[in-house]
């Protein structure tokens, strides 16, 4: 049976790898692919919310050429900037 946390984490997973570009479809799609399964509703309503940024400030808040508002500080944004969820090609 589907609840509604998985129907939210399928819609999540979708937003994470069709966000414009394919930059950033790779950085924050292999986020997302990363953590999703371990999140509860407190992480998921984050990334919801922090979805709705411009992906070129994600990306910036990402890589440590901008700093993050406030509001998103904290051990997801903290996750996405060790950038340890990126897999180089072979």
């Amino acid at each position: 049976m589907t609840t509604p946390l998985d129907a939210r984490r399928r819609r999540l997973h979708f937003r994470a790898w069709h966000r414009g570009t394919k930059e950033a479809d790779i950085m924050i799609g292999s986020f997302t692919d990363r953590y999703l399964a371990g999140w509860g509703e407190a992480e998921i309503a984050w990334m919801e919310a922090f979805l709705e940024e411009d992906d070129v400030e994600i990306m910036a808040w990402a890589i440590g050429t901008a700093e993050a508002p406030q509001r998103w500080h904290g051990p997801l944004l903290d996750a996405l900037t060790r950038l340890d969820f990126m897999v180089a090609p072979e």
